[in-house]
């Protein structure tokens, strides 16, 4: 039985939505082939290995729900060969990881900061390597190379914390009309995201950003479906079907994702001509390809009404709550929730397998 490490929590605004993603996937697994090792990682980055299933607080309420630090074991990944967890205040505790799931959300978790750690400390994980998750994570980069690699995307602007007082409204509207949205470059599940229609609305959005973000990112309003497509593989890939979602509100917000089960309509898998589906998941699996990513990823875009299709971003470690669409977009698509957990897992054992044949030496 191999011990599987479930990395969750992490220095992130989106610290809560990863703990009760980590629950369902911590459900879901084969406990007859997996031993797991919950590991979860507090707000200011320690490292906690728990040893008994009672480590989270408000487990109910997603707002609230936190790590119990009080139950938790300070460890530290060795980093060389032996693939190891060992204790901080006891360095005799040390546990052999097989392989990580890195259930996490945002920075420090889905930017190749923790895939960057397990490499140095020799274990599998699930998921893109260090400059997928990075390039995924960053949407200024990322949008750069879909245009490069002809995938149409939505017009955008990129301004650094240094440019801000250069930030002009009527420019901006000149360029990309109004509404447009203003993002912060380096965040997920809509965290800090605003749909700007007039100049008082910019001024506190442009602050909002800027307080999640040294870039920001302020883009074109597609005016389309929003659609969704998974994509699951290692060198053979495949792409589910796509989904639909249509937010209550202005747009998809982090409320709507994880917080309201009433915030979108979700239609999975939605009803659309055979090759317009094609088109999706053509473009979802060559943007997948194109900003390095490997394992999985949810792909987002939006459909005109002429039946173009723009990428929106790709998430590399997408949300695995009840309500998550890339789950559920596999199940429609013929792969229950256990065996997508088994899968990547699996994916996960075979690159790293790969790895350990490339040389070392010249």
């Amino acid at each position: 039985m191999k011990n599987l490490g479930i990395l969750f929590g992490g220095q992130s605004v989106e610290h809560e939505v990863s703990l009760i993603s980590a629950q369902n996937i911590i459900k879901a697994i084969d406990k007859t082939k997996y031993n797991v090792i919950p590991i979860g990682i507090t707000k200011d980055g320690v490292l906690l290995f728990f040893s008994t299933d009672d480590y989270l607080l408000n487990i109910k309420n997603p707002k609230t729900i936190r790590i119990d630090t009080s139950k938790g074991k300070p460890v530290v990944f060795l980093p060389g060969k032996s693939q190891e967890l060992m204790g901080l205040t006891d360095p005799k505790f040390r546990i052999k990881i097989d392989v990580v799931f890195p259930v996490l959300h945002g920075h420090f978790g889905e930017d190749g900061t923790i895939q960057c750690m397990l490499k140095l400390s020799n274990i599998p994980f699930v998921g893109s390597n260090v400059l997928g998750s990075a390039i995924g994570m960053d949407k200024d980069v990322s949008k750069r190379l879909l245009k490069e690699a002809d995938i149409p995307v939505a017009k955008f602007l990129i301004f650094n914390l240094s440019q801000k007082e250069q930030i002009n409204f009527n420019e901006i509207s000149q360029k990309l009309g109004k509404p447009f949205f203003v993002k912060p470059a380096n965040t997920g599940s809509s965290v800090g995201i605003n749909k700007v229609n007039n100049e008082n609305e910019f001024i506190s959005s442009i602050e909002e950003a800027f307080r999640y973000d040294k870039k920001i990112i302020i883009e074109e309003v597609l005016r389309g479906r929003e659609i969704e497509c998974s994509i699951l593989g290692g060198d053979k890939l495949m792409a589910s079907l796509p989904g639909e979602v249509i937010p209550h509100d202005t747009f998809y917000s982090y409320k709507a994702k994880y917080l309201d089960k009433n915030g979108a309509d979700l239609i999975i898998p939605v009803e659309l001509p055979e090759k317009i589906i094609k088109k999706i998941q053509d473009l979802s699996l060559k943007a997948f390809r194109a900003i390095g990513c490997e394992g999985m990823a949810r792909v987002d875009g939006f459909l005109t009404q002429d039946d173009r299709y723009f990428i929106n971003e790709l998430n590399t470690i997408p949300g695995f709550t009840s309500i998550s669409m890339y789950p559920k977009l596999w199940q429609v698509s013929g792969i229950s929730y256990n065996k997508l957990i088994d899968k990547l897992i699996e994916l996960a054992l075979e690159r790293h397998k790969q790895e350990q044949t490339l040389k070392t030496s010249y």
